[in-house]
């Protein structure tokens, strides 16, 4: 029997944009912190890449949110854009591909992942994943 791995060991924490990534890594930080953890941030775009090489404004801004927050942590955070055509199918390969001890996120009110989490995502996240998926509180509301 191999010994269970702390969550916050490596977190994989899917992001949508800069507000998402506040929040979700405000609610990861003091976690990560106490393991000792990492972050592999992750802004999934659905579709296919565009042939140019690069980022759309919305994802560098929100990879500058989650590095501003985890820096203030002294967090080591890993910042991943991906395309795919099934969200939950790229969280995972990314989850894979890092070894991750968890996928964590944090709902927002109105928000796409909220839209995402009460359909098909959350049901894939939690039936799908061979890794504990843990919701964050809200710190910012």
């Amino acid at each position: 029997m191999s010994e269970a791995r702390d969550p916050f060991e490596i977190a994989v924490l899917p992001v949508a944009s800069p507000e998402d990534a506040r929040t979700t890594c405000a609610g990861a930080a003091a976690h990560l912190r106490r393991t000792g953890g990492r972050a592999v941030v992750v802004h999934v775009i659905e579709g296919t890449p565009p042939t140019d090489d690069g980022h759309p404004e919305h994802a560098d801004e929100t990879f500058a949110a989650a590095r501003e927050a985890f820096d203030a942590a002294d967090i080591d955070v890993e910042t991943r854009l991906e395309y795919g055509e099934e969200i939950p199918e790229t969280v995972f390969a990314v989850a894979d591909e890092s070894d991750a001890s968890a996928i964590a996120f944090t709902p927002r009110a109105g928000g796409r992942w909220l839209k995402l989490l009460s359909g098909d995502l959350t049901n894939a996240l939690v039936t799908e994943s061979d890794r504990p998926v843990v919701v964050l509180p809200d710190r910012h509301e």
